[in-house]
């Protein structure tokens, strides 16, 4: 098939303070169309420069947002401003935009003959249905404004649902909530993981490793409780708001290490026993880099691990998120039930590399160029021929 021609392209992303998995998917796709020029509300330039490929030769734009009073630190209370500040953006140049939506950056407004690619890590949970868990952990100033600004949001963030041409999913459970939420169809492509860089090959120790943010729905406290009474030696990396009330229940076996770079945590996942992931991601790489690094997996049975473990083949699904359940999943790795083949793993782990990722949203957004224009389209995703050349 011919690729069609595009003359300008844009990428719209939320926020860019840190790199992590949305920003790996944007710098991606920059090395696809690296002539694009990226829109953020507020970002760290010198960040986003790092993470964007050496051959990207586009502009980065900030909305309004990034004019405010300490916005990089305070970004999140400019949320309800946000919307108005993706409408500012003057669209009308660019032929193509892929907005990478996980805060808002759907909701732009463009071209009746351009195509509009939403490439969704997750409709905003603080909105949808992790709404009444963010609102009980908030303060009271915020418990008092928040619904109604949740309710405007949601408002605006399903209507906004209808300026996009196409959805592209992260995960099967991202594509339930598309579903969900937006009532729209999406095509599921998982994000890019450099498994390249673990080595599955390396003496594996005795330790656990529990590896992510700190915060209340990724279920640190859960790993810290469930090693707290097995008594075998758990590794957390990882910083947030309950680094200290981990660090009061921890055990002697239970050691937190807190913020660690790259290279530290490419050497714990290489040689640890095994991954802890008893939160419900939406996708979840840290256990895909687990697998690459030859590390079987011990995670919750739902949302994005589902996408990625294979129970008894790559890691241990246990069905109930409670300590007792965790626990014995982690007996059964003890016990040997499973037979874990640290090459296998890292075979599986393939699946979700940095090519195939820019290989299928490559073949996704040909074809959305070919179809009918935007303004004569009435199906919301993409036909069925379409999706399986994609």
């Amino acid at each position: 098939m011919k690729t069609p021609h595009i003359t300008k392209v844009a990428i719209i992303h939320y926020w860019w303070l840190s790199n992590r998995g949305g920003e790996a998917v944007c710098s991606a796709i920059a090395e696809l169309y690296p002539d694009a020029d990226i829109f953020i509300h507020v970002c760290d330039e010198q960040v986003v420069r790092q993470a964007l490929p050496g051959n990207f030769q586009g502009k980065i734009g900030t909305t309004f947002i990034s004019k405010l009073p300490k916005a990089r630190r305070h970004y999140q209370k400019y949320l309800p401003l946000m919307p108005l500040a993706l409408e500012q953006l003057d669209l009308t140049p660019y032929d193509l935009i892929i907005s990478s939506e996980s805060g808002p950056a759907k909701g732009v407004i463009t071209r009746p003959d351009s195509v509009h690619i939403c490439y969704c890590h997750s409709p905003m949970r603080y909105v949808w249905d992790m709404y009444h868990e963010y609102l009980s952990g908030a303060g009271r100033f915020v418990r008092t404004l928040f619904p109604v600004i949740a309710h405007w949001l949601r408002v605006w963030d399903r209507l906004s649902a209808d300026r996009v041409d196409y959805f592209i999913a992260n995960s099967t459970f991202v594509a339930s909530r598309i579903r969900k939420f937006y009532r729209r169809d999406s095509e599921i492509i998982f994000p890019p993981v450099n498994v390249s860089d673990f080595n599955p090959r390396l003496e594996r120790g005795d330790f656990y490793l529990c590896l992510g943010q700190l915060v209340a729905y990724k279920r640190a406290d859960m790993a810290v409780e469930a090693f707290n009474r097995l008594g075998l030696p758990l590794v957390v990396v990882g910083e947030g708001e309950l680094f200290e009330s981990l660090t009061k229940i921890a055990a002697p076996n239970v050691k937190l290490m807190g913020r660690q770079p790259f290279s530290v945590i490419q050497d714990l996942l290489q040689r640890c026993r095994g991954l802890i992931f008893p939160g419900m991601e939406d996708f979840g790489i840290v256990p895909v880099e687990a697998m690459a690094a030859g590390a079987p997996v011990i995670a919750y049975g739902k949302g994005g691990a589902l996408d990625t473990v294979i129970h008894g083949k790559t890691g241990i699904l246990f069905q109930e998120q409670s300590v007792d359940a965790l626990m014995e999943a982690v007996r059964q790795l003890e016990r040997g039930e499973f037979d874990f083949t640290p090459a296998e793993m890292h075979l599986h782990a393939q699946r979700f590399a940095k090519p195939v990722f820019q290989q299928r949203i490559k073949a996704f957004v040909n074809q959305a160029l070919t179809q009918t224009p935007s303004t004569e389209r009435h199906d919301p995703g993409l036909p069925p021929e379409v999706r399986q050349h994609s």
